[in-house]
């Protein structure tokens, strides 16, 4: 009955990489910037596992007998998205980044977009999600055509209130333009972002966010657990991000607190393979936002539930926690930066305080995983760390 538990806390990056200036990046330290920014910060657990203990962490304390095995994870991929990260941590390496669209997406595009949904749209420009509804909300509620807006990453983005467009004719809306952003107008993610109005006039993003994704270009470490009839189930947006791709079954959250539950609650069954678990909220409600002191909060909410976490394993699990990207909430823009990613260890099974140093691709997870389950096929990357963590 062996069990990863692989939890991405989404964006919790550790410093900039090397090439981090090449994408306007140099200097970026989300952990850093939220531990100045609440220098109280209380995280316990994370701290016993090892977190101040990883290369590079000068925001906390290191402790001298760390719990688990700890190292950080420098990105091989060219990127720095949420599938970008997702994929190499299951194996995949991307070596040409998503195409992005900083000046909005082409004229040719829209014009055909808009004639594919029947209504033109508001917007078609780099936006934070919450400054471009207020921006537009009004024109968008009175007219009822669509906010579209991008990022600095490959994302086409739709927003709307749910009394105007009602939610199965925005994902519609998403899922057209889904079908249109290949080729030429390749696209990573398509994503709905509905809100709603409150009594006091704010408009408030609502959970029912849906990202429609890329499939992944190979096999990943999903596809090879499920193939050998292993369990694979993912908890929040892991569905979206592999398109569905290797997963036996998934539950949608509508926050960090109900994906820990639903985490909780998946250990709680019986099954072989992989949990896999993706918790957004640093990302989409702290780290865009650039709300450093938030996202500090939240992750002392995260670490409050690691006990819950712990004691839900069983003999045979080994526990991951890592990220996939950073997004500094004190650094320039509104986007992700260029990060090395923690990586903690835990289990029965694990030797604690283990230096596992700077690993040169996130995908050495998947490799380690994949051996720790017994699965003789590899991902294309990876190189598994399993021997030096396994107790004998």
């Amino acid at each position: 009955m062996k069990r990863a538990i692989l939890i991405v806390l989404d964006s919790l990056g550790i410093g900039a990489l090397p090439d981090a200036g090449n994408y306007g990046d140099e200097g970026s330290d989300t952990l850093g910037s939220i531990v100045r920014a609440k220098p109280d910060i209380l995280i316990p657990h994370l701290v016993s596992l090892g977190l101040g203990n990883i290369e590079g962490v000068d925001s906390l304390k290191a402790v001298i007998h760390p719990a688990g095995a700890y190292g950080r994870l420098f990105e091989a991929s060219k990127g720095k998205d949420t599938i970008t990260g997702h994929w190499e941590i299951a194996g995949l390496l991307t070596e040409e980044p998503f195409k992005t669209y900083p000046d909005g997406f082409s004229e040719e595009f829209i014009e055909q977009y808009e004639q594919a949904i029947g209504i033109p749209v508001l917007g078609n420009y780099t936006a934070s999600g919450t400054e471009i509804i207020e921006a537009l909300g009004l024109e968008h509620e009175r007219t009822g055509r669509p906010i579209v807006y991008t990022s600095a990453d490959s994302v086409f983005q739709i927003a709307a209130n749910t009394a105007v467009i009602p939610l199965e004719r925005l994902y519609r809306m998403c899922e057209i333009a889904r079908e249109m952003l290949t080729g030429p107008w390749s696209c990573g993610r398509v994503i709905a972002r509905p809100y709603v109005v409150d009594e006091s006039g704010k408009r408030i993003r609502t959970p029912d966010r849906k990202d429609y994704a890329v499939s992944p270009p190979e096999l990943t470490m999903l596809d090879l657990i499920r193939r050998a009839g292993g369990t694979v189930y993912g908890v929040g947006k892991i569905h979206d991000i592999f398109n569905g791709h290797g997963l036996t079954q998934s539950v949608h959250i509508t926050s960090n607190a109900h994906g820990v539950d639903e985490t909780v609650q998946a250990m709680r069954e019986s099954f072989s393979g992989l949990l896999f678990t993706n918790l957004v909220d640093f990302d989409s409600q702290f780290g865009h936002r650039r709300n450093a002191r938030g996202y500090a909060e939240a992750l002392e909410a995260f670490d409050a539930r690691i006990p819950d976490i712990l004691s839900a394993m069983q003999q045979e699990d080994v526990l991951m926690l890592c990220a996939d990207h950073g997004n500094d909430p004190c650094h320039e823009g509104w986007d992700h930066t260029r990060e090395a990613v923690p990586l903690l260890v835990a289990g029965k099974l694990v030797k604690a305080g283990i230096n596992l140093g700077t690993r040169a691709t996130f995908a050495d997870i998947a490799a380690t995983i994949l051996e720790y389950l017994d699965i003789p096929e590899r991902t294309p990357i990876g190189t598994s760390f399993l021997q030096e963590i396994v107790k004998r």
